[in-house]
């Protein structure tokens, strides 16, 4: 039998005692035998720690990013060998895309957001200076560092691929290396995987390792500057938050536990209505998707009492329709679980159920079950079941009780309070969905709700064309959820990596602010040269390069033409008795007049290094500009971040942020912006374009 091997330390190594053996979800038979024991664990944190986490320090958030993007077109191009994997977890196609290929969009998603809105730099401001006193001389803003430590993912079986990758993601970012322990019941699709990865040569060495099976004495050997995460059940999760080394060093825990998820029909649905369908395939989908094995997965279906037999008839007539087998037999819906032992855990779950106040729809019993394919009697297959529970305000075991299958219950509300409270029973969840036309009903639910939920979906016939659905965790928004779903907050967009680095607030004045975060703010010294900066290439700006243009009186002629021009002919510019009468007592130039006549003084209009406007950020206007004003602009250098070349084609460039100030006669600021534009850079990316 094959042996599945882990990667620590730079090599592949099995360990010396008692192996577990993995079995094909679909046929049974022995797949890998899996050990750890006498590895060097620890030793495995120490070159996480010395060797990948000081190569990955080294890199400034852009150079992450590229490395994150080649891994992605690396894992995309071998995707194919990985789908054959995932069969033996007991996965169809479709279940294979959301963890394989959905794992992968999730690393181009990181990538591209990093390239966007991260700095060329190993170091992140998070906000804009914060004056500390009247001289402006005294200021603070915070910053974000790598933490000089190691991420210890601990990973559950559903999603061997998209889990790991949707956590690697954000920590690579921070620039943090990771060790992975996958769920051992799907560690072969986790491990080919982290094999095609290293084998790329993509990765410094030591930003990735690999433990199949247990992670012994780990947690031991774990650092304040660490972090952990946990993704499975919240027994295991809250038993692991308790160990004394994370009390002890404080140590960051972040889990996403299993949660009762609830689907809500709103009472004004009918039959006839299209949120009707919507909601039936919604629920049928989340049933029958991974054979139910999703964190996300709907348990809880909560309908109108008016609308149950409805309900009922149209949920059963559907999952009648759903082929369960051998998940390579293109007829086949849904596949197997991933063990015969978490379909024995399924049964119980749902036999307890049964006892506590639930009575069988569909399902419920493996002796009834038609299975598609050959040799497929002897795998971990469990029927999409469907519980009714009359009384659900009567028998907590359906908002505490989680069958981790293709298993729900359908239980009935008289009015939207009681659906409000119903939803509140599952003590936090990763996700809610109400379907509804009602806006009103929709406020009123959400509003009640929201604290109990990590996401909450709102479905009607106008997003229900687009929507992505009730279970899937998407790379912008917050996975996690409050209480049950373990208090824990992954994705997000780049508010997830802030959680694997240190924020730090530092104090001092604007120039020191400026040469620690390298990135001009105002108050610190500016360099002015004769040369306009617009003349200059990328490479040729400096931070804090600075033009101090000449002057421009307003005159009344000026707004006039500027309200025929734009047709803003607002009373507070036009009308000199309205104006009169107003906050500012006078006729006032239109804001984005000033705007223009500011860049009619700074813009430089031969041809040059600067390509184009990219954009305005941060405006603000001051003070008001009345006839007769003097306006003159001060054009600094705030931040400059090179971007790659998308083909060997393009011409290079980078974005440069500059601080614009618009000032009066009496220096006094009227209107603050940044503007970005793109500047030609003088030489293209060496070696391959990625």
């Amino acid at each position: 039998m094959q042996q599945l091997h882990s990667y620590l330390s730079g090599g592949w190594v099995f360990g010396q005692g008692q192996a577990r053996e993995i079995h094909h979800a679909i046929t049974g038979e022995p797949l890998y035998q899996v050990c750890s024991d006498g590895l060097p664990l620890a030793a495995s944190l120490d070159y996480a720690r010395n060797k990948g986490g000081r190569a990955l320090a080294q890199m400034t958030f852009q150079q992450r990013a590229q490395m994150m993007k080649a891994v992605a077109k690396h894992l995309l191009a071998h995707k194919e060998a990985l789908y054959e994997i995932s069969y033996q977890t007991g996965a169809t196609r479709s279940d294979g895309w959301v963890d394989i290929e959905g794992g992968i969009a999730t690393l181009f998603a990181y990538a591209g957001m990093a390239g966007r809105e991260l700095p060329d730099d190993t170091l992140w401001p998070e906000d804009e200076p914060i004056s500390l006193s009247k001289q402006a001389q005294f200021a603070a803003r915070h910053v974000l560092t790598s933490r000089p430590g190691v991420a210890l993912h601990i990973n559950a079986f559903n999603f061997p691929c998209w889990g790991m990758l949707e956590k690697l993601a954000p920590t690579w970012l921070a620039g943090m290396p990771a060790i992975i322990k996958p769920a051992t019941a799907t560690a072969q699709l986790t491990q080919a995987m982290v094999r095609l990865i290293i084998d790329s040569g993509l990765v410094p060495e030591g930003a990735l390792q690999l433990v199949c099976g247990g992670i012994g004495d780990m947690f031991d050997h774990l650092d304040y500057q660490d972090a952990v995460t946990f993704t499975g059940s919240a027994q295991t999760g809250q038993r692991l938050r308790a160990h004394p080394r994370l009390l002890a060093k404080s140590i960051a825990f972040t889990m996403e536990a299993d949660s009762l998820n609830c689907c809500v029909l709103g009472e004004d649905v009918t039959p006839q209505m299209p949120e009707f369908a919507v909601f039936i395939k919604e629920v049928c989908r989340e049933m029958t998707a991974k054979a139910g094995q999703k964190c996300t997965a709907i348990r809880r279906i909560i309908v109108p009492a008016k609308r149950v037999a409805e309900v009922q008839q149209e949920l059963l007539q559907r999952l009648a329709g759903v082929t369960v087998g051998d998940p390579k037999l293109e007829q086949v819906r849904m596949g197997a679980l991933v063990s015969r032992e978490q379909r024995d855990d399924v049964q119980q779950k749902v036999e307890f159920l049964l006892h506590q106040g639930c009575e069988p729809l569909c399902g419920a019993a493996l002796d009834k079950l038609e299975l598609a394919g050959e040799g497929a009697q002897n795998g971990a297959f469990y029927p999409a079941t469907l519980l009714y529970c009359a009384d659900p305000f009567s028998h907590s075991a359906v908002h505490d009780t989680e069958a981790f299958g293709p298993v729900a219950t359908l239980m009935p509300y008289h009015q939207t309070d009681q659906a409000i409270e119903l939803a509140l029973l599952g003590q936090g969840s990763l996700v809610g969905s109400l379907v509804t036309a009602d806006e009103a009903l929709a406020t009123r639910f959400i509003r009640a709700t929201a604290c109990a939920h990590g996401r909450m979906l709102i479905l009607d016939r106008h997003a229900a064309t687009e929507s992505t659905g009730h279970g899937s965790p998407l790379p912008m928004l917050m996975h996690g959820g409050p209480g049950r779903a373990g208090g824990g907050e992954e994705l997000g967009g780049l508010r997830a990596v802030k959680h694997y680095m240190q924020r730090t607030a530092i104090q001092g004045s604007p120039a020191m602010l400026a040469a620690i975060g390298r990135e001009w703010v105002r108050g610190a010294t500016v360099i002015e040269e004769p040369v306009h900066p617009f003349r200059k290439y990328f490479e040729q700006l400096q931070l804090g390069e600075s033009l101090l243009t000449a002057r421009r009186t307003v005159t009344e002629a000026d707004i006039v033409n500027f309200a025929c021009l734009s047709g803003d002919h607002f009373y507070a510019h036009m009308d000199k008795i309205g104006a009169a009468e107003s906050l500012f007592g006078e006729r006032v130039a239109h804001g984005y007049f000033v705007v223009s006549a500011a860049a009619g003084l700074f813009v430089d209009p031969g041809v040059g290094p600067v390509i184009a406007n990219y954009g305005m950020e941060n405006l603000r206007f001051i003070e008001p500009v009345k006839i007769g004003d003097t306006l003159q602009v001060r054009l600094t250098c705030k931040k400059k971040i090179r971007k790659p070349q998308k083909t060997a084609e393009d011409r290079p460039h980078g974005v440069v942020v500059w601080d614009v100030q618009v000032l009066n006669q009496h220096q006094q600021a009227v209107a603050l912006y940044s503007i970005l534009t793109l500047v030609a850079r003088q030489e293209g990316d060496k070696g391959q374009v990625n």
